[in-house]
């Protein structure tokens, strides 16, 4: 099985989340950053496709939004697996989540996470540390980070992926 990872991550958390999900993936898994890498591989080469992001002035961001939108029709064919970051909890998590991703892709992904979030504010702006500070009330850098929601999407995952012929 070879598996792509595609995300944005901005101040680092979503990074974090692929990569601690690389790790908990079976079969060949390769994870690229859509803000530091163009993606050259061809979808078809993979069995099954990643994609993560995480939401800022409430959206995902830009990259990931157009990959889902340049590679829908190839996606909805794949093994699917859908994740986000975010600090919110229970139902604007929920909310944040489906805004994030098209109706479609959510129906066909065979594992959907929310994996917490994180307040780094040495890697954020001016603009984005007054964001930050209004949402947690605090200066203090903030890990919700969820490893537990990160071991059941792969657990989930591993399980329902399955060979799909080309």
């Amino acid at each position: 099985m070879k598996s792509l990872i595609v995300y944005c991550s901005t101040h680092g958390t979503t990074a974090k989340a692929a990569h601690l999900l690389r790790k908990r993936i079976e079969g060949d898994v390769i994870a690229i950053n859509l803000d530091k890498t163009k993606l050259h591989s061809d979808l078809e080469l993979f069995d099954s496709v990643l994609i993560g992001g995480s939401i800022h002035a409430g959206s995902i961001q830009g990259k990931i939004k157009k990959f889902m939108k340049e590679h829908e029709d190839v996606l909805r064919r794949k093994n699917l697996g859908l994740f986000l970051c975010c600090m919110r909890e229970g139902q604007e998590a929920y909310t944040q989540f489906e805004n994030a991703f098209p109706p479609s892709l959510r129906e066909a992904a065979i594992a959907k996470g929310l994996f917490g979030g994180e307040f780094i504010f040495s890697k954020m702006n001016f603009f984005e540390k007054i964001i930050a500070k209004s949402v947690s009330g605090s200066t203090e850098e903030i890990s919700h980070l969820d490893l537990h929601s990160i071991d059941e999407f792969a657990a989930t995952f591993n399980t329902n992926n399955k060979y799909l012929p080309v």
